[in-house]
């Protein structure tokens, strides 16, 4: 992926020259120029095209910050009630993620997520041990996590 990006900046830089004006503008047009060009590459390079991770990453992002407005919603609802109808509680979700870097972005994400937090993980750091403003249904919350975040996670890190 490296080498990829890269190799478009060493585009890009070269489209500059070409254009015989070094400014931003052209520095973009030629960063687009190069995703084509390495797009167009892409079989005879080592590794997949990154764009499709970066691709992934914004997918990542737009869903953070999808749970986190539906998590700030409910949790004015819950303020803002006259009674405190919550059912707290604590759920061990098994993580199919492989590397630790994986499983930190999992916790992070569930964390930052209101009404939600991570307390611990198990010794092999595959489990991990969430409290939940909201369990109705252990198992809704175990494939809400793997469904939403694991997926877009392992989409990043294939």
């Amino acid at each position: 992926m490296a080498f990829q990006i890269l190799l478009n900046i060493a585009i890009a830089i070269f489209w500059m020259a070409l254009q015989n004006e070094y400014t931003s503008v052209n520095f973009v047009i030629g960063y687009l120029v190069g995703i084509v060009v390495v797009f167009f590459l892409r079989r005879s390079l080592p590794q997949t095209f990154y764009m499709q991770r970066v691709w992934a990453i914004i997918k990542l992002i737009f869903l953070f910050i999808k749970e986190l407005v539906v998590a700030n919603i409910d949790m004015i609802r819950v303020i803002v009630s006259p009674r405190l109808n919550v059912t707290p509680g604590i759920v061990a979700l098994r993580t199919s993620l492989k590397t630790d870097w994986e499983v930190t972005v999992l916790s992070m994400c569930i964390t930052l997520t209101p009404g939600t937090m991570t307390m611990d993980y198990s010794e092999d750091g595959r489990t991990l041990y969430i409290h939940c403003i909201h369990v109705e249904n252990t198992q809704e919350v175990i494939d809400d996590v793997r469904n939403n975040f694991e997926r877009a996670i392992r989409e990043v890190t294939k």
